[in-house]
């Protein structure tokens, strides 16, 4: 038996409820996590309002990232046993290899031994940010020394990552958010320039940043009436990759920008790296040798309480966070 955070209807953060529930041993291929801490991400709050790209079963649970011990594995599973730290790359499914518990199974090509120096509060905000902003902005836009790139939403675990990761590699990352609020977090966070988009005609801000060579890649999680001045500030052969849509407001297609610059305008979700294992252990070895040199640090907005699961995701809906939303237990 364990505690795991289920859900019975769709509905606000109210409808999380912890319960005790039986568990089953890992099957072949599978290894059960003694979870200490939980990462929380948008889909699980999209999963629970019933708005996500997968739809939940009743009573559903929850959950994409955790770190913590490693408490039993299946048959086929080498390279880990019971007692080893580890921290998970997000499945493909939450709904049958959900994360929010006590004891949590997943595919054992997902279990990953973590940097001894990351805490687990730390490990369980590594992989969905940086995966994310790694696959877009490495893996598909192939972002060179001296690009420039746009990150909208930048305050959001994922904006953050792909930050420090534009450094990283050496490129010029340029965030985009709403007011000006956040703009000396976003510099400290390694902004080389903040674009607040409320407050500032952004095609004239981008030209004025980026100058002749224009912007080559934008990241892009927001849509909607943005999308013009964004596309009409990249630079001939640019790259836009959309992998959220944060606005409410309809998203016009800049046909005559894309036209005239031969753009690229890319959908994106996280799962395309995942499933690939090739890709995924290109993205595995950047990230972790990004976190042993420091170069890449997860930026933790809040801790909470397991008990408290409810309170977390209503500060997840509240779109006030700078970084990631750790649970603990």
């Amino acid at each position: 038996m364990t505690r795991a955070v289920r859900f019975h209807q769709h509905g606000g953060p109210e409808v999380l409820r912890i319960e005790t529930v039986d568990v089953a041993p890992p099957a072949r291929g599978e290894v059960q996590i003694r979870v200490r801490a939980l990462g929380l991400n948008r889909a699980e709050a999209l999963l629970r309002r019933g708005t996500y790209i997968e739809t939940a079963t009743f009573p559903s649970g929850l959950g994409l990232e955790a770190a913590g011990i490693v408490e039993a594995v299946g048959m086929d599973v080498a390279g880990l046993v019971p007692g080893d730290t580890v921290s998970i790359v997000p499945p493909l499914s939450m709904v049958l290899w959900p994360a929010y518990a006590e004891l949590a199974t997943f595919p054992a090509e997902l279990v990953v031994k973590h940097p001894p120096e990351l805490g687990f509060e730390m490990a369980a905000a590594v992989w969905m940010q940086y995966l994310t902003a790694y696959g877009a902005l490495v893996d598909i836009a192939g972002l060179l020394r001296g690009d420039v790139v746009v990150i909208t939403a930048a305050s959001s675990s994922v904006g953050l990552a792909a930050i420090q990761i534009a450094n990283r590699i050496g490129a010029i990352p340029i965030a985009m958010t709403r007011t000006s609020a956040k703009r000396r977090a976003l510099r400290d966070a390694g902004a080389a320039h903040v674009v607040a988009s409320d407050e500032e005609d952004i095609r004239a801000r981008l030209d004025e940043i980026a100058g002749s060579s224009g912007v080559r890649v934008v990241l892009d999680a927001v849509g909607g009436p943005t999308f013009e001045p964004l596309t009409a500030a990249m630079s001939p052969g640019g790259t836009l990759i959309e992998y959220g849509g944060l606005s409410p407001d309809p998203t016009p297609f800049p046909l005559f920008n894309v036209l005239s610059k031969s753009l690229t305008l890319r959908g994106y979700l996280v799962h395309e790296i995942i499933r690939d294992p090739a890709r995924l252990a290109k993205a595995k070895a950047f990230i972790i040798e990004g976190l042993s040199d420091g170069t890449l640090k997860p930026i933790i907005a809040r801790t909470f309480k397991f008990e408290d699961i409810v309170e977390a995701h209503r500060f997840l809906e509240s779109n006030n966070q700078f970084g990631k939303i750790v649970v603990t237990i």
